[in-house]
């Protein structure tokens, strides 16, 4: 009986202090968000907590705190699985502070982002991870800053003078997108992107387009950007076929447009890399176990999350150094959908 209550006993703060090597009173400091701490001992705590499955007791907390133990964490949307993922990551860091991450999706609309953060505000969350719908300029920034809020901005942003912000390196890897097709002889490549593209959309696009013409100056890019819908881009992308173009690759800038432009392949008969290759930012598992499986440029949502928190943290702390923009480097991966032009593809014009 006594063996099994010991195993039940709820992990202390003791715990992890002597699982990590360090003082209790340096656990309290990590988990309070306390950036003096060493590194090392920082992250020993860390893994200390996730070991033990250590949680701070909110009655033994500081319950008189102006701000309560409540992160929250506002996306773009839900469904796809870039966001999915963010949200777990940010949940699971959060976690490991003692604090509560409450997450919504603003659905794409500037105006519910903005409603989202007045009501994180009454409920004094202690800081918010901000995803904008578009950028760092945007209404839901404002607010934060007008009402003195503690955030970070993740994602479709590049760099602000009031929030540390975290981003994928969008344009480096589309860059390293086009040294792989122009190193395959593509000289005819169509892009596949949103017409009202966030910060991050457009390095992606020019990016893409400087690094490809750097390259080889003869390269004939085409650009289709979708108006406003799915159905939108399915439309124009079979409008832009039926002219007669015929590139040899085509590089979509966001998820849906990879499985539209696939769809279309199919719908026409073509297969990839024989008649056409074909290359996505973003990653998914579909892309993964299709036939053949398409290359993608996979961003570092652990990364991305992990330094966002870790901004997040050190604000919360009373940190008041200039803010930082970081960019965090994605991964390329040239899967079976991608390959060199064969001698049936039509020449460039």
């Amino acid at each position: 009986m006594a063996h099994r209550q010991a195993q039940q006993r709820r992990p202390s703060i003791h715990d992890v202090a002597s699982r990590a090597g360090v003082s209790a009173a340096t656990v309290s400091k990590v988990m309070a968000g306390v950036t003096t701490v060493k590194p090392e001992n920082a992250q020993r705590v860390i893994d200390a907590v996730e070991l033990l499955g250590y949680r701070i007791d909110p009655l033994a907390s500081d319950l008189r705190r102006a701000k309560r133990r409540i992160i929250g964490a506002i996306m773009p949307e839900f469904e796809s699985e870039f966001f999915g993922q963010m949200v777990t990551q940010l949940e699971s860091f959060a976690e490991q502070r003692g604090y509560t991450l409450v997450a919504a999706s603003s659905r794409e609309s500037e105006a519910r982002e903005t409603e989202i953060l007045a009501r994180m505000h009454d409920w004094r969350v202690a800081g918010v991870v901000l995803a904008p719908v578009r950028n760092e300029h945007g209404p839901a920034a404002a607010f934060m800053k007008a009402n003195g809020m503690t955030g970070v901005l993740i994602d479709r942003v590049l760099s602000d003078d009031a929030f540390d912000t975290v981003s994928a390196d969008s344009a480096s890897a589309s860059a390293e997108v086009a040294r792989e097709l122009i190193g395959k002889d593509h000289r005819h490549i169509l892009v596949v992107g949103l017409s009202e593209q966030a910060a991050t959309g457009r390095a992606r696009l020019e990016g893409f387009r400087a690094a490809a013409r750097a390259l080889a100056p003869d390269v004939r890019i085409d650009v289709v950007l979708a108006e406003a819908d799915v159905e939108t881009l399915r439309a124009q992308l079979r409008d832009y076929f039926a002219k007669g173009e015929r590139p040899t690759a085509v590089y979509s800038l966001f998820l849906k447009g990879t499985l539209v432009a696939l769809s279309e392949f199919r719908r026409r008969g073509w297969h990839c890399p024989d008649d056409i290759s074909l290359v996505g930012f973003d990653d998914a598992e579909w892309m993964q176990v299709t036939w053949p499986a398409i290359a993608a440029v996979v961003q570092p949502v652990r990364q991305i999350a992990g330094h966002a928190m870790e901004a997040l943290f050190a604000r919360i702390a009373g940190g008041e150094e200039p803010p930082i923009a970081r960019l965090e480097p994605c991964k390329v991966l040239m899967r079976e959908s991608v390959g060199s032009p064969s001698l049936s593809q039509p020449k460039p014009t």
